[in-house]
């Protein structure tokens, strides 16, 4: 479990990166290099001893990958997004 301080510095960085559907699960879509420097610096914000971090990788085909049930929808990347 990510420490209080590490875990809202690391939120508000995914926040400028995509949506918060939990309260510390967020749903991007990034191009790769994008993408390495969002992790690069979460990797570098937390603990690893205490720590963790997981990336999904869905690819082109993200909407063949995710399924859904209940009252949110999905992030849809090519919505409007507003920071």
């Amino acid at each position: 479990m990510i420490q209080e301080k590490t875990a809202e510095k690391s939120c508000k960085k995914c926040q400028n990166y995509g949506q918060r559907v939990q309260n510390s699960v967020f749903e991007t879509d990034l191009d790769y290099s994008t993408f390495m420097k969002l992790k690069d610096r979460l990797e570098k914000m937390i603990d690893e001893e205490t720590d963790s971090l997981r990336f999904y990788y869905l690819g082109n085909y993200w909407k063949n990958k995710v399924g859904h049930i209940g009252a949110k929808e999905t992030y849809n990347p090519e919505g409007v997004i507003i920071l």
